[in-house]
């Protein structure tokens, strides 16, 4: 499942969460520390690892 990273408007902090596309997606995403659903999404680092076949 993807990292989300969000900034709550509501409580004023950066949160990040694991949740599944859908879950995104559909707007679910809730603060764990108010609950509240003023998210703002950040923009994160994204890191992907291939392998490399000789």
């Amino acid at each position: 499942m993807p990292l989300y990273e969000f900034y709550c408007d509501k409580c004023r902090k950066e949160v990040s969460m694991t949740l599944t596309i859908s879950e995104r997606e559909k707007g679910k995403a809730a603060c764990p520390t108010c609950g509240s659903r003023e998210l703002r999404p950040l923009v994160g680092t994204f890191f992907a690892k291939t392998s490399r076949k000789s």
